[in-house]
């Protein structure tokens, strides 16, 4: 079997990876950052730049031609996230007495893979299956914001394949399409008893976008990578309670994300990264109603732009063994004037720890730990007259407080033999 043929047939065993459960965001809104277990121990710093591997193809799809030969990186992310909703005075009074939302974090694996092919000395292919973007929140089934939210959901996979080409020694660049599969389900009550009927607002799409990359190794240990990845549009058909079919318009973000190494010394590294997602694409999606052919309603969520600042380190203990720690600042494009009890994001911190393990030439493991936590420890959210999101007279004041601890595991594994060492030119020595 050539290496292509097996570089297809992998391809379709990350499509089915790839297609597992996921959920709690833990990027800016419903954004999903969990790619890689190698890039998360240093908070996903450097990413850009190659920090994490071939899974840093996520950010950069320039980075497919750093890694030589036939290979894959296998991540599976467990994300654990604790988030409770805590109604205060102000809330319209009958309400209060149905409680806070309890947790409505849910704990979910994310899963991602990547896999690249050298063609010849300057070309190379690669294909990554990953989940942009994901959330599940779910209250209690009876609580104080019970009419603007029961749970929430949303589910996407994109596949992603690229064409790499060295330039030359110093300069390569990347791009290649995306094919992306979106799916929403929004739920809420009708009314504010414990036994009112649930609303439903639900559909699905596949939508295409493409990435595009470079990395440039400016100088001897320092390298600069800069990725792209599109805003994809989406066409949401599916179904609403009390409407019938629907159809939404939905732009997802573009990203771009800035990548910096610097070795130190031949064992330590410092990396530095920062990511902007253009969240003000999404808008306030209008939902509408197929019958009809006019909007029957909207989706109020006018987030902002996301900004994420990360500075990262690692070292080489031994050939084997290599330590790495991160932290990071994000700029959530949820704040007080879009915050909703659907998502009650915030700005937050992420401090990381991990490590990798090179078992032999062709296989390597990495470990990750991070936790995330709210920038104030509290959030606040305002549904009150001249919101968008107001039903009269179901005024709604909350604080909500949220953190999470996230566990990622990763495979690599080269399918193909690495050269053999150049040998040693052997003195020659002569007797006079």
């Amino acid at each position: 079997m050539t290496g292509l043929r097996r570089a297809a047939l992998l391809a379709g065993a990350s499509v089915a990876l790839v297609a597992g459960t996921h959920g709690a965001a833990q990027a800016g809104a419903f954004g999903l950052r969990e790619q890689s277990a190698q890039a998360m121990g240093q908070a996903f710093a450097g990413a850009a730049a190659g920090s994490g591997g071939l899974s840093s193809m996520f950010w950069n799809p320039a980075v497919v031609t750093m890694k030589p030969g036939w290979n894959s990186d296998f991540n599976a992310t467990l994300v654990v996230p604790q988030a409770t909703i805590t109604p205060t005075t102000g809330t319209f009074p009958p309400l209060i007495g149905l409680g806070n939302s309890g947790d409505i974090g849910q704990a979910a694996v994310l899963p991602a893979t990547y896999s690249n092919y050298q063609i010849s000395d300057r070309l190379f292919i690669g294909l990554s299956g990953a989940a942009p973007f994901g959330l599940i929140t779910k209250p209690n089934p009876v609580w104080a914001g019970q009419t603007y939210s029961r749970s929430s959901k949303v589910f996407s996979l994109s596949f992603n394949p690229v064409i790499g080409y060295k330039v030359n020694d110093w300069l390569s660049v990347a791009a290649g399409p995306v094919l992306e599969y979106f799916k929403l389900t929004l739920r809420q009550a009708t009314g504010i008893t414990p036994g009112a009927n649930t609303a439903f607002l639900k559909g699905d799409d596949w939508g295409w976008g493409f990435t595009a990359g470079v990395v440039a190794r400016l100088s001897e240990g320092t390298t600069l990578g800069i990725g792209y990845r599109s805003s994809i549009n989406h066409q949401i058909e599916g179904s609403a309670f009390g409407i019938g079919q629907v159809r939404a318009s939905l732009n997802t973000p573009e990203k771009v994300s800035v990548g910096l190494t610097q070795a130190i010394t031949r064992d330590f590294r410092l990396n530095f990264g920062f990511e902007w997602d253009n969240w003000t694409r999404i808008g306030s999606p209008a939902i509408v109603s197929l019958a009809l052919g006019r909007p029957a309603t909207a989706l109020p969520l006018n987030y902002k732009n996301g900004f994420y600042y990360s500075v990262g380190a690692e070292y080489d203990f031994t050939p084997q063994w290599t330590g790495r720690l991160g932290f990071a600042y994000e700029q959530s494009p949820i704040d007080n004037s879009n915050r909703s009890t659907r998502l009650p994001d915030g700005d937050r911190y992420f401090a990381s720890v991990g490590a990798s393990y090179r078992y032999s030439e062709k296989i390597q493991f990495d470990v990750s730990y991070q936790h995330l936590f709210s920038v104030g420890g509290r959030n606040r959210i305002a549904i009150v007259p001249g919101e968008p999101l107001y039903t009269a007279p179901l005024a709604f004041l909350a604080t909500s407080e949220a953190s999470a601890d996230i566990v990622s595991v990763g495979l690599k594994y080269r399918w193909d033999n690495p050269p053999a060492p150049a040998p040693i030119p052997v003195p020659l020595v002569r007797k006079y």
